[in-house]
């Protein structure tokens, strides 16, 4: 029921005409009480108590075991929250969909307003279930990185922010990169044709796959055999690519999930850090990586020859790879991003908490732009409204953008240890060592270890920012001659 739910909110923002935005919160709120209160029944609660022996009494490698212990902590969490509250969540949320495409039509953030005020006082109730004893935030956060609590982000952000503000102003005093072949005009046909080569080149079977137009990329799947992913592909910038590439890393991620997971709790990725450490490793260590695109540049210029026809590889790599503070989060560059989220979070904990009145978060926003990356937004388009997940007030995903590049660090060097050179394999084309380890020690397991211990099976260590930083350190000094250290 909730897979058929989210048939819906798929289509709702791919395919659905705006007419029927009123109709289709109805429907997916119905589906959404249904299932939550499915998932709450006392028939379920009782169960799973009759098997806390069996839970107890088995380790995480048996498949009963994680099973029965992930769906006991999934109707421990839905338990607590009445059904009611759930279906006006989604219906509110769905609603408010429709009036972010609105107000960022409108460029007016008061249109906005009155949904995120609803949305903000429906976060708080769901919060409020949970009676939280700490931080409020925990709770939101659980819900995307379970187990992770908000002082372990803040502790991790602020090693981030203490090495990239530096660095940010390091690179800024080299010689600018002219970056002037990836302006130009590209056109959305030639895009997409070139995307769906390179993803099929990485893994994407069309059989399985498809790719659809959206204002805000995401990724989605009903199964392993059904992956959806959608991009926008804009005619004066390549960046449509980029998060085609992006997106993959969720979609092969669910793609490679054991088959004999579905229909059950485990059958998705961990955690949304580890997730977002797949998309950020398809987008950044893979996808902007000089090796790669030896193989895919020629196939590049032959699709826009008036624009790279005349350019080098390292012209155009380096140009990939230019370190400049941008507005967009989705546009952003490896140095920049973190701090992009990093101004999110904040701003979240703000709002949750009451300290952060919505009626201020446009100049707060601003604030924080200026504050982290030297910039003022021209419009609330490209500030306060760039991002859909604010829309229906989404709190606790927004950082596990960042941990997920943490992540995506750790996981890229246990896998060159245990692979070793992967340059060469990628100048011949040669994607699938790297996808079946990714497999066999990340995706295949699904919901069937906790975060913590899938990333201390793979890596032997908790989330640490330091690989992370390091290999920023390096790729800055070897592309820019910056010396950030």
């Amino acid at each position: 029921m909730e897979k058929s739910a989210g048939v819906l909110s798929w289509d709702e923002e791919t395919k659905m005409p705006p007419s029927g935005a009123e109709a289709r919160a109805e429907q997916r709120a119905t589906l959404n009480r249904i299932a939550h209160e499915r998932n709450v029944s006392p028939d379920l609660g009782e169960l799973l108590e009759e098997l806390r022996p069996f839970e107890e009494e088995h380790d995480f490698e048996s498949f009963e075991a994680s099973l029965i212990r992930v769906a006991r902590r999934d109707y421990e969490k839905a338990v607590r929250v009445p059904p009611e509250l759930r279906a006006e969540m989604t219906r509110a949320g769905s609603q408010a969909y429709q009036g972010w495409l609105r107000a960022r039509e409108a460029e007016d953030y008061g249109v906005m307003l009155p949904h995120l005020e609803r949305n903000l006082e429906l976060r708080r109730q769901y919060v409020a279930c949970f009676e939280p004893a700490g931080d409020p935030y925990d709770v939101v956060l659980d819900d995307y990185e379970p187990g992770m609590k908000t002082h372990e982000v803040v502790t991790i952000f602020d090693a981030l922010k203490a090495a990239l503000l530096p660095w940010l102003h390091a690179v800024g005093d080299a010689d600018p990169i002219d970056d002037s072949c990836l302006r130009g005009h590209f056109p959305r046909t030639a895009q997409r044709r070139f995307s769906l080569g390179m993803l099929e080149q990485w893994g994407m079977d069309r059989a399985a796959w498809r790719l659809d137009r959206t204002v805000h990329p995401f990724a989605t799947s009903f199964a392993p055999t059904d992956i959806r992913l959608t991009t926008n592909f804009h005619e004066d910038s390549l960046h449509g690519i980029l998060s085609c590439l992006h997106e993959f890393g969720h979609g092969i991620y669910e793609r490679q999930v054991d088959p004999r997971y579905t229909r059950s709790p485990l059958a998705q990725g961990v955690s949304s850090a580890f997730h977002e450490s797949q998309s950020r490793m398809w987008e950044n260590l893979v996808g902007r990586r000089i090796s790669t695109w030896r193989f895919f540049y020629p196939k590049l210029q032959v699709e826009f020859p008036e624009q790279f026809g005349d350019v080098s590889l390292e012209t155009f790599h380096r140009s990939l790879n230019k370190v400049q503070p941008s507005f967009r989060r989705v546009d952003a560059d490896e140095v920049t991003y973190c701090l992009h989220i990093i101004l999110r979070f904040e701003l979240e904990r703000a709002m949750l908490s009451g300290e952060l009145s919505l009626k201020d978060l446009p100049d707060a926003f601003n604030a924080k732009m200026r504050e982290y990356l030297g910039l003022q937004p021209p419009d609330v388009v490209v500030g306060v409204l760039q991002d859909v997940h604010w829309s229906d007030m989404t709190m606790g995903y927004f950082p596990t953008y960042a941990l997920g590049n943490v992540v995506s660090v750790q996981l890229w060097e246990r896998a060159e240890a245990d692979l070793g050179d992967l340059d060469d394999q990628f100048e011949r084309g040669e994607f699938g060592s790297l996808r079946e380890w990714l497999r066999e020690n990340v995706h295949r397991h699904g919901r069937a270890f906790t975060p913590q211990e899938l990333l201390q099976r793979v890596t032997g260590s908790s989330m640490d920012p330091a690989p992370y930083l390091h290999y920023l350190e390096r790729k800055l000094g070897e592309l820019f001659g910056a010396k950030v250290a």
